[in-house]
């Protein structure tokens, strides 16, 4: 594959895999027809996952030799989807070959047989039987339902039926009869004569769904399922879907919620263009979906299509260019004018890789088909009757535009909704539809929020900063002026140091100076907008808030964030699974060393250590006579292996087999399978080079066959692997930390995490972080990060936590709090074991105090009740972890006490007492540790 799978789709090609030779090993025993249910929620990747399971069937992997002359039958109910799907395939495969990838149509199609080592794509339109593909006569020799029985017949040991039901397009009737075609390739068809096909992989959104597919089938059924959480935690989809609607007492409702959209999308231009120029990326150049009313009569639309636009324009201080603003109307599928400028239609399936493209509206067109991950804001002016729909639009909206969680800028990891003519209760309808749809399973956080009350409010360690951050253009760097109205790129010569703006013109991404706008407001917007100025309409920050010079912050809260990310604190992943054997993953780190300059030798440095293990290995075999003896079991097809054929069956059903013949082709495919045994990474090749005998041009072929047969060598490389990918980590871990780069950072931690299943990171803070505010919460001016406005945090703690808050701000050397977020992406997260099952721990508080030779020193603080049980697990998992980090000043199990006359007290056991340490970890039940409650414990 072109792309890096996530560690979760890995993991699903992999099951797919397997359980697909366990069906196809059933069906070539039994007959009986088989079907691999292959569930994953919205935005899981369905389709990469698929194209890289393609891939290994037709070319082989570690464990299953190739089978190229396989043939997969992909059918959905839409031809768009099945477009989408081609394409991608297209394009995310390396491996696949253009012409690999067929559509069927009506017009050219008419086959005996399908061709072997193709993957056709059908959709149940073009199954009908008034459909020109289901009936004979006008030149047609074979019907469709002819072609696919051949191919059962005679192609049933290699042919695959992929059914994807996971983005249904129709609805009602439609979606019935297209529920009914696709059963007739699982249940067999005595009308088209056609049998069940052998093997079926169905592709849903949900259990249920593919359930309601397959009932009344006597198939035998392989469940593969990935599950939220898995998606949730790789950075594939965003964390949070925001709702937003209403209060009741509001005034023009749509146009007040269309500026609240507008703001947000002007909001999300500002921190991506801050981000992508900081990281030195191209501009996601985030998309504002509105979705508009269907027209009454001749109107194109019931919602004022030259208002709407005109009071985005006002808001965000711009005025649009042909080609940023377009439609998917189905009628008119043409230009139209909207406020003065040309429209022009464009194919959902086509909008994400447009550049160019701002705004998008729609009417019903983009539930299907439609995949956008930079549309970051969505307005609707539907009604409340529609929350069906609307649920499952926003279900396609929840990817992540550079397929990262953006470890800096937590605002750049949610998606927002606005709809005008909702309440709280009909936003309740539009959540409950999308847990319907995702069978109660959704991998992000759904919230409802009001215009004048959100729920969530952004955090900064930069008070009064509302602008972007300036920065300077780096020559050569894409940004938003380098697109052209028709949305390709400039002369790359063009963007060189001409186009470096000033530091205030780099601010404004929309391009308010380039057109000087200045529309005058609607005064029958909202009462809140009568006062706002001209200049607001330019988005000119600077001179609508305070001066910074008129407020003395508490601290420097950059510097602290700045102290605590350089301080390279142990933080931790936690998997139940290791992705990655450890030699693939020591490959992997050093590409990434090698290619970002930061070791050039690492891969050829690896290279040579396994060249010289196998060469090594070879000279003993020689030294003790048996080289040449296994050389010749081999010529005689009697070194003894057990691989799996294509039926999940091993060769001679468990006896003794060729590995490979005498041929040079058989000798090279084995080399192959050797090659993927070793990562895939040429180490045959490398070995060649170094020991070719040129007068038998196959031995360096054996002995690296030789090599990789022998469990107890590929044991001792696991091994050498395992020590060589530590000792990079424990090397490169700091250097990798204080890098600016942050997609080099991920790629890092995502290598790493995926080598083990507890695997060490730096702990890191953004900028800024998105909290759910609690309107009763208690406001804290020494929280770390705060309102940029009012420089104060919310929290609603309890009591114990108040306490606790209060007690440290006492202190002398205080400086700050973070309240440490559970399950966040930036969460400090400690592992600890509790029934032989490693689990996250993370603490409730990080306490900065300052530092008379460090100038700040950092603590870690867990209040945590002695009525649990986990209490002597959290314990050992804090003290374990003091000492690996010798460098943090606290490490606190706290809990709450009374005195004799009922005061509440906090006694504290600090972990960084090298006594207190050893104690816990000999500790074996609760008793034990309160007993060095009352021995060690002490108050402040």
């Amino acid at each position: 594959m072109k792309v890096e799978l996530f560690p979760f789709q890995k993991t699903a090609v992999y099951d797919l895999r397997m359980k697909i030779v366990e069906a196809m090993g059933g069906y070539y025993r039994t007959h009986a027809p088989q079907v691999i249910s292959f569930t994953a929620p919205t935005g899981a990747g369905k389709t990469i996952i698929m194209a890289a399971l393609i891939e290994r069937i037709l070319f082989g992997d570690e464990f299953i030799p190739e089978q190229q002359d396989a043939i997969f039958i992909w059918l959905s109910d839409s031809p768009q989807l099945n477009e989408q799907s081609k394409l991608k395939i297209d394009l995310k495969a390396d491996k696949i070959r253009l012409g690999q990838c067929v559509t069927v149509t009506d017009e050219s199609f008419d086959q005996e047989f399908f061709d072997d080592g193709h993957i056709y794509f059908l959709n149940t339109q073009k199954l009908s039987k008034t459909s020109n593909l289901t009936q004979n006569g006008d030149g047609r020799t074979y019907t469709i339902w002819q072609t696919i029985a051949n191919t059962v017949r005679a192609k049933s040991n290699r042919l695959y039926f992929i059914i994807d039901e996971a983005h249904r397009g129709m609805q009602g009737r439609e979606a019935s009869k297209a529920t009914t075609i696709m059963q007739k390739f699982i249940k067999g068809s005595k009308e088209d004569k056609i049998p069940a096909m052998p093997i079926v992989i169905g592709m849903s959104a949900t259990t249920a769904r593919f359930n309601k597919l397959v009932e009344g089938t006597t198939s035998t059924i392989h469940k593969s399922v990935v599950t939220s959480d898995e998606v949730r935690s790789s950075g594939l989809l965003k964390d949070r879907i925001v709702i937003t609607y209403p209060e009741e007492s509001t005034l023009n409702k749509d146009m007040a919620v269309l500026q609240a959209a507008a703001d947000d999308w002007k909001e999300k231009w500002d921190h991506w263009d801050q981000y992508c120029r900081e990281q030195h990326y191209a501009y996601v150049n985030p998309v504002f979906v509105i979705q508009v009313l269907s027209g009454s009569g001749k109107k194109i639309s019931d919602t004022d299509l030259d208002d709407c636009i005109q009071k985005v324009e006002e808001r965000v201080g711009y005025k649009f260019e042909k080609g940023q603003v377009v439609h998917t109307f189905g009628s008119p599928s043409s230009s139209i004018k909207v406020n003065g400028l040309d429209v022009p239609y464009v194919e959902p399936s086509k909008i994400s890789e447009d550049r160019n493209i701002r705004v998008v509206l729609f009417k019903e067109s983009l539930s299907t088909g439609w995949d956008c991950p930079r549309a970051e804001t969505m307005m609707s002016f539907r009604h409340a009757v529609d929350a069906t729909y609307i649920a499952q639009l926003l279900g396609r909206m929840i990817r992540t535009p550079m397929q990262m969680h953006i470890q800096v800028d937590d605002i750049l990891n949610d998606v927002h909704l606005y709809l005008p003519y909702f309440d709280h209760d009909t936003v309740k309808k539009v959540v409950e539809e999308l847990q319907n749809a995702e069978g109660g399973d959704i991998p992000a956080d759904i919230y409802g929020e009001t215009v004048d009350t959100p729920k969530y409010a952004t955090y900064s360690v930069k008070p009064c900063q509302n602008k972007a951050k300036p920065v300077k253009d780096t020559p050569g760097q894409m940004k938003m002026s380098d697109y052209n109205p028709g949305g390709s790129l400039k002369n790359q010569s063009e963007v060189t140091n001409d186009s470096v703006d000033t530091a205030e013109e780099s601010s404004q991404p929309l391009g308010a100076n380039q057109n000087n706008y200045s529309a005058q407001k609607d005064d029958t917007v909202t009462a809140s907008d009568n006062n706002t100025s001209e200049e607001t309409n330019t988005f000119d920050y600077d001179k609508s808030e305070p001066d910074e010079n008129e407020f003395e912050d508490l601290f420097d809260r950059e510097e602290v964030m700045k102290f605590i990310n350089d301080l390279g604190i142990l933080t931790y992943d936690i998997r139940t699974v290791r992705i990655h054997n450890y030699l693939t993953s020591l490959f992997k780190m050093t590409h990434l060393l090698t290619q970002n300059e930061l070791n050039i030798n690492a891969v050829k440095d690896v290279h040579a250590d396994i060249i010289l293990i196998i060469h090594d290995y070879v000279e003993a075999l020689k030294s003790a006579g048996k080289y040449d003896e296994l050389v010749t079991e081999v010529k005689q097809f009697k070194l003894q292996s057990q691989i799996f054929d294509t039926f999940g069956e091993t060769m001679d059903n468990y006896s003794v087999h060729d590995l490979f013949s005498t041929t040079d082709t058989d000798i090279d495919r084995q080399l192959r399978l050797a090659e993927s045994k070793l990562s895939g990474e040429g180490i045959g090749t490398s070995y060649g080079k170094a020991y070719i005998d040129v007068t038998d041009p196959n031995a360096y072929k054996i002995d690296v066959i030789l090599f990789v047969a022998n469990s107890e060598c590929m044991d001792n490389l696991q091994e050498y692997a395992k020590l060589k990918f530590h000792s990079l980590h424990d090397e490169y871990r700091r250097k990798i930390a204080l890098l600016k780069s942050d997609i080099i950072r991920q790629q890092y931690d995502r290598i790493v995490s995926d080598g083990d299943i507890i695997s060490e990171h730096c702990f890191r803070l953004p900028e800024d972080i998105k909290v759910s505010e609690d309107k009763n919460g208690k406001e804290y001016s020494n929280h770390l990060f705060v309102n940029p406005i009012t420089r104060n945090a919310k929290f609603n703690l309890d009591s114990w936590e108040t306490g606790v808050i209060a007690e440290e701000a006492k202190a002398d050397d205080f400086v700050c709090w973070i309240r440490n977020p559970s399950r966040g992406s930036w969460a400090l997260t400690i592992p600890y074991e509790i029934d032989d099952e490693k689990k996250p721990l993370y603490p409730d508080f990080i306490i900065v105090r300052k530092d008379v030779d460090a100038r700040y020193i950092i603590d870690i603080l867990e209040p945590h009740g002695d009525q649990f049980a986990d209490n002597i697990n959290k314990a050992k998992g804090l003290a374990d972890y003091a000492n690996k980090n010798p460098g943090i000043g606290r490490i606190q199990l706290i809990r709450e006490v009374k005195d004799s006359i009922g005061n509440k007290k906090y006694k504290r056991l600090d972990m960084s007492k090298s006594l207190v340490r050893d104690k816990v970890i000999k500790a074996t039940n609760n008793d034990e540790l309160n007993h060095i409650f009352d021995t060690d414990g002490f108050y402040m």
